[in-house]
Order: structure tokens, then C-alpha cells, then sequence
């Protein structure tokens, strides 16, 4: 019986350095051995409470800075109200239809306004937010399932040579073989990141219409700002039992079931 192919990894060295979201580690066991899953409703939880919070500091500095203002002129205080109302009412329209796209498996906005500039601010602002209270990790998790949810809800198709498998280099040597078997199947090219702004390089050379990226929590939300907006991204993360950066796993069957739905 053939054995089945296996691909070629490339290995690209650029910036920003891999794992540098987890310089302040201690060295101590993760909570949960490093698995961050999380139903999808935590990220709606967090970003509601992100953006509210971003609007009330607004709101807040309107009202300090208000007086000073009224004396250059009296309307301006007045002009300003309205404007962060009005903002505010975008804002939350906005994020309601986004729930409401995620809920229904509808796509209701573009994809300019779904997955791309839009939601990746509100993703790295609640990311911040969630920071603040050490629960980074598991709202991270939960926005990259509802990035990919999107995502997915476009049903785009690609042909083989047009699909981009990023992948770190801490994956444990089992998960490895099985990524490269996977990729071997279905004759996707396979890149290794030892860096974390390979794929603006990567991107920039190989030209994929579409990508499917591995990483942690903290890289996945970084590497999305670097290149959601350029090109469709699905990311998947892993699970760090040894701690960031050593012998990670991942779900070989999603990680499948997704280069399927691209090139099948």
C-alpha cells in the first residue's frame, strides 16, 4: 500500500519573535494544562463589556475636558455628545448583528465588516480588557471560535496549491507527523513559523487565496492582525500541556476537516 505523501515545511525566519505574547511565563504548570477551551458566548460576554467600558471612558473625558472646551466655544461640548452617541449607537448595532450572524449561521455583514478590520479591533481590545482580570487566554479562545465560525460561514473553495498551512514549531513530534500527513493528503504546502510575522512574508511571496493557521491563543490573535485583513484565515489552537512553546497538540481531525472544506 502507498504510503501517504508527505509535505515539504519551509521554514521562514522574519520579526517578531514566536512566543514573545508569553515573555512574563513563570515557569509553572498552565491552569488546565494549557487547554483554554471555551464556548464561543465568553467572547459576546467580554466584548460587550470591553466596548462599553471604551464608550464610558469616552463619556468620561468628554465630561473632564467639557468645560475647557465650552470656552472655545459653547457648541462644541454639544457637537461632541452627539457625536460619541451617535458612535455609540454604530457600535452596538454593529455588535448586535454580529451576535446575530454568529447565532443564526447567516452572514449578515460584509466580509470587510465581520471578519476583518472591525472585528479584529474589538478582538484585540477585549483581549486587553479580559487581560486585566487574568482571563486572557480562555476569551481568546473564544474569539478565534467565533472568528472561524464566520469565516466559515462564506464557503469559499480553493484549489490545492492556493491553501497556506501555517504552523509554529513547538508542536510535539506525534502532532507534527500528523499535520504533515494531513497536508501530504490533500497536496498543501506546509510552513513552519520560527518567527511570528512570517505570514506577511509568506503571504507576500506565495500569493494563497486562502489560510489555514496553527497557533497558541495570544500568537493566533496577533498573527490575525497581521494577516485577517489581507487574506481568509481559519485558526486553530492548541493545547500546552508542557507549558507555551514545547511539545503542543492540537485536533488533527479539525485541522482536517477544515483543509477539507477548503479544497474539497
Amino acid at each position: 500500500m502507498p504510503e501517504t505523501p508527505r509535505a515539504q515545511l519551509i521554514h521562514i525566519d522574519v520579526d517578531r519573535r514566536l512566543g514573545h505574547e508569553w515573555d512574563e511565563w513563570d515557569g509553572r504548570p498552565l491552569p488546565n494544562r494549557g487547554d483554554y477551551d471555551s464556548s464561543p458566548t465568553l467572547f459576546f460576554g467580554w466584548s460587550a463589556a470591553a466596548l462599553a467600558a471604551a464608550l464610558a471612558i469616552g463619556a468620561l473625558g468628554l465630561y473632564l475636558l467639557g468645560p475647557r472646551l465650552a470656552l472655545l466655544h459653547s457648541l462644541i461640548p454639544t457637537i461632541l455628545w452627539a457625536g460619541l452617541a451617535i458612535a455609540a449607537a454604530i457600535l452596538w448595532t454593529w455588535w448586535a448583528v454580529l451576535f446575530l450572524s454568529y447565532g443564526t449561521g447567516h452572514a449578515l455583514l460584509p466580509e470587510r465588516l465581520a471578519e476583518r478590520g472591525p472585528f479584529l479591533r474589538l478582538m484585540r481590545l477585549t483581549s486587553r480588557v479580559a487581560g486585566r482580570f487574568g482571563r486572557r487566554d480562555w476569551v481568546e479562545n473564544a474569539a478565534v471560535k467565533v472568528y472561524n465560525a464566520l469565516v466559515l460561514l462564506r464557503g469559499r473553495k480553493v484549489g490545492k496549491g492556493e491553501l497556506l498551512l501555517l504552523i509554529p514549531r513547538c508542536l510535539s513530534k506525534e502532532t507534527l507527523d500528523g499535520v504533515l500527513g494531513v497536508a501530504g493528503r490533500y497536496g498543501v504546502p506546509v510552513f513552519v513559523a520560527t518567527r511570528g510575522q512570517l505570514a506577511r512574508r509568506v503571504i507576500r511571496e506565495r500569493r494563497p487565496r486562502a489560510v489555514v493557521a496553527v497557533a497558541c491563543e495570544r500568537d493566533m490573535v496577533s498573527g490575525l492582525h497581521d494577516v485577517a485583513g489581507k487574506v481568509p484565515v481559519l485558526g486553530l489552537t492548541m493545547t500546552l500541556p508542557s507549558g507555551p512553546c514545547k511539545d503542543a497538540l492540537l485536533d488533527l481531525t479539525k485541522l482536517e476537516d477544515w483543509v477539507k472544506a477548503y479544497v474539497v
